[in-house]
């Protein structure tokens, strides 16, 4: 009941994607049938059916990662702060979207069912129509009840349980710790957070107990209210007890004790302040080169040393470690291809398994290259628009970076089916023409959908630039800077893979 009030309350945009959903699962349901069909009305073949049954894998596949990727852009069941109060956590919420996924699934299988009872003139009581594949309908023959409902029913199974594989809740992980070792005195365990110098321990007046810091502290901490110093902690210039630093005896003022303060000019330098550039304290920079914030409040991009900030998720760091085994599987996959294809029969369950390991690589290898379009937009001393093109490109690797590599073995096959099978090859009939729209037009919609995905997911960066008064303009160029830096990227990858499937067969 939640997910059909959900469903009755989303917005256009959602709709139209769940249609999608619908269609391609109505198409894929159809083609399963059609399957189905043929194997009754030839008994005396089954290897060509099961052939038939084994090509409706692709549009399958294509269909289940639509599903995918919609439910991942669903502004309905997205996690809110609150909803668990009212039992809508994070697995309820996932249980929401697979039912979701289920219910537009199951209404694109009715339809399919619809449409082939109709071309079968099952519901109209007269012939089959004409121009349709006859013996992919079994007219005249009882459809087996058990057969039609497993087959029916393996689209929405598939894509719910997919969707809730990969919304399913997850812990957070904790943060790798990135401070850097330091080297205290003998005998100190542990990450430290301040570095000590040769002989710094024996230095007069390097070390401060808490008693002798909160009596020297203690006119200052009574102007502005800052809780003293505990017993036994180690003031360094790093930690400073409150709106003071101590340094040999003595307390600086607020401006020196590590409070942001604007520090221009030469006189920065000799104040001891370090400093980023001409005129600039340190951390100044820090907006310049991707951070959210000076660096100097801690660590880079304004987080502290430990990690982000408390009660926060921890990131997920960017795995791109998987991009040999995606160049492993691409190979792999040519090499199936080129010993069991043949340009001159219907292509075979090798060439299935071959394109198969090909989008499998691809998609794999599609996060490793997009970040790696994005570091080579950021080479050569970039401006601010490459320097932006190429940061979000990195951070959007994971989300974009797989659909386009699905999208470049779509476009590949595509190349290679109608460059290599010329007329003396296998006939494209209307059921071969809508599994390649279907899996073509599930694939290039699904690149779109996480392309929506990824913009919503870096609106309040956009929102923060416009306030800090970036152009519109700017935005928009950087936005046409990426996608031409992956078209660069990928068109010559697609071309230089459909020719090394197309060159076996062409000989």
């Amino acid at each position: 009941m939640l997910a059909l009030r959900l469903t009755r309350a989303a917005r256009l945009a959602v709709h139209l994607r769940r249609l999608l959903v619908a269609v391609a699962s109505a198409g894929t349901g159809f083609l399963l049938l059609c399957a189905l069909g043929h194997a009754l009305s030839h008994p005396g073949t089954p290897g060509a059916s099961a052939l038939r049954l084994a090509w409706c894998a692709a549009p399958l596949a294509a269909a289940v990662q639509l599903a995918v990727a919609v439910a991942r852009t669903d502004p309905g069941t997205r996690p809110r702060s609150g909803l668990s109060a009212i039992g809508l956590g994070p697995a309820r919420l996932m249980a929401v979207s697979a039912t979701t996924t289920a219910l537009s699934g199951a209404l694109g299988s009715v339809a399919a069912l619809l449409v082939f009872l109709h071309l079968r003139g099952d519901l109209t009581g007269g012939p089959p129509l004409a121009g349709v594949a006859t013996d992919a309908l079994a007219a005249g023959q009882s459809l087996p009840a058990p057969a039609v409902l497993t087959l029916l029913t393996l689209v929405p199974a598939t894509a719910s349980a997919a969707v809730a594989y990969t919304l399913r809740p997850r812990d957070p992980r904790p943060a790798a710790s990135t401070a850097a070792c330091g080297y205290g005195r003998f005998g100190a365990y542990g990450w430290g957070k301040a570095r000590e110098t040769f002989g710094a321990y024996g230095r007069f007046g390097a070390r401060w107990t808490g008693e002798r810091a909160a009596r020297t502290a203690a006119p200052d901490q009574a102007g502005t209210g800052s809780p003293p110093a505990a017993e036994g902690t180690v003031l360094t210039r790093t930690d400073p007890p409150g709106p003071a630093t101590l340094v040999s005896g003595g307390p600086l003022p607020a401006t020196a004790a590590g409070l942001p303060t604007a520090v221009s000019g030469p006189g920065a330098a000799s104040s001891g302040l370090p400093t980023d550039g001409p005129g600039l304290p340190t951390g100044a920079s820090g907006f310049a080169t991707g951070g959210s914030g000076p660096a100097s409040a801690g660590g880079p991009g304004g987080q502290s040393p430990d990690g982000p900030a408390a009660g926060a998720p921890a990131p997920r760091p960017q795995n791109t470690t998987v991009l040999p085994w995606g160049v492993t599987a691409l190979a792999v996959g040519l090499a199936v291809e080129a010993y069991t294809g043949d340009a001159g029969v219907t292509p075979s369950a090798g060439v299935l398994i071959g394109w198969a390991l090909t989008a499998v690589g691809l998609a794999l290898a599609g996060p490793g290259l997009t970040q790696l379009c994005g570091r080579l937009l950021q080479a050569a001393r970039p401006g601010a628009l490459r320097l932006l093109a190429g940061r979000v490109l990195m951070e959007e690797s994971q989300r974009v970076g797989r659909p386009l590599g699905v999208v470049a073995a779509v476009a590949a096959a595509g190349y290679v089916a109608t460059t290599v099978y010329d007329s003396d090859g296998p006939a494209f009939g209307p059921l071969s023409t809508l599994g390649a729209l279907l899996v073509a037009g599930c694939t290039l919609a699904t690149l779109l959908t996480a392309a929506v995905e990824a913009k919503h997911a870096r609106a309040g960066a956009t929102d923060a630039l416009l306030r800090l008064g970036a152009p519109p303009a700017t935005l928009r160029a950087a936005a046409a800077v990426r996608a031409a830096a992956l078209l660069a990227l990928f068109g010559p990858l697609t071309l230089v893979v459909a020719v090394l499937a197309a060159l076996p067969l062409s000989r």
